[in-house]
């Protein structure tokens, strides 16, 4: 299913009057306000149950309009948007005028990107302005890459929800410090490390921690209600099945080498060789294990190199301590 233009001109109202909409992005799906109107933001906190410290993201419809809304933009961060904009990229960058501190958490930096998706990019152009959105989701929680997601997740929360499709990334955006000086990748997501340094022509750190606070940084987010476990690729099939004699209800995470092992356990998932399939799939692999009624998931981390980066890190953060 896809969203009418007629879909277009309801959301945009919805945005105008102050309310939420839900909508469609390569990386998942997003809630959105007006990014000008700090009673809207605002709400989207109350909605997710999200810390009003934790900064979200502005869309913009186009790397034209950075400067409407950043106070300066390095040579560098020009270079990234020329190059990766539209797509699942996030620059952070000192905030411009228009972004209002509800969006940034109280910070003097904003978060933008611009979405690679025809409905987002439709709704952004129609509407005229900046959308503030994290996901569609409760906070901490699994993100949604389908429109059932966000119904089933948020209900009534959102006041109108455009119905895109699935997503075709499945996790969320790189997020990269280009405030100044050195960048570093701040959050791994849909845009590799190694493609960013193929055009910036050197090495970017990935740092554990950073003194700028953005999306995706608390120790337990996207994460199911079932309780993740992470071991060694060689030791699935053994702590699952320990698992599953100890009384849990265990989900495994196959990877790819084990694809034809048996496993005795409530359900089980031989992922895809390919890392998009993998990254893309993630977050629907871990609902559906919730909902056969798992209790415990048992995965082990892919190699972390292109998109694997990105899956580790969400596994690792789905397999942290839960937000109180």
């Amino acid at each position: 299913m896809s969203a009418t233009t007629s879909d277009i001109e309801k959301a945009t109202g919805v945005l105008r009057a102050g309310g939420l909409v839900a909508f469609p992005t390569e990386t998942v799906y997003g809630l959105g306000a007006n990014a000008e109107d700090p009673a809207a933001v605002a709400r989207i906190f109350r909605v997710k149950g999200r810390p009003p410290s934790h900064p979200l993201i502005v869309h913009i419809g186009g790397a034209r309009d950075l400067d409407d809304w950043v106070e300066d933009v390095p040579a560098t961060a020009r270079l990234l948007a020329e190059h990766f904009w539209p797509g699942p990229l996030t620059l952070v960058l000192p905030r411009g005028r228009r972004v209002p501190l509800e969006a940034t958490g109280g910070l003097e930096t904003v978060a933008v990107r611009v979405p690679d998706h025809p409905v987002a990019l439709a709704l952004l152009a129609t509407f005229g302005g900046g959308v503030t959105a994290p996901s569609a989701n409760r906070f901490g929680q699994v993100s949604p890459t389908t429109a059932d997601h966000v119904r089933a997740e948020l209900g009534d929360g959102a006041d109108f929800v455009l119905d895109g499709g699935p997503c075709q990334v499945g996790v969320e955006s790189t997020i990269v410090d280009a405030t100044g000086g050195v960048p570093s990748i701040l959050r791994p997501g849909g845009v590799t490390r190694e493609d960013l340094e193929a055009v910036l022509g050197h090495r970017l750190a990935v740092p554990s921690t950073s003194r700028i606070r953005v999306p995706g940084q608390h120790p337990s987010h996207y994460a199911p209600r079932a309780r993740v476990v992470l071991v060694e690729p060689e030791e699935v099939v053994a702590e699952a099945e320990r698992a599953q004699e100890l009384g849990h209800q265990v989900g495994v995470l196959l990877p790819p080498a084990l694809a034809d092992a048996p496993v005795k356990a409530h359900a089980v998932v031989a992922l895809p060789d390919s890392p998009a399939a993998y990254a893309r799939g993630l977050y629907g692999l871990l609902r559906g294990l919730d909902q056969q009624g798992c209790d415990l998931i048992v995965a082990s981390l892919p190699v972390e190199d292109g998109l694997g980066l990105a899956i580790a890190n969400r596994l690792r953060r789905a397999a942290g301590p839960r937000p109180s």
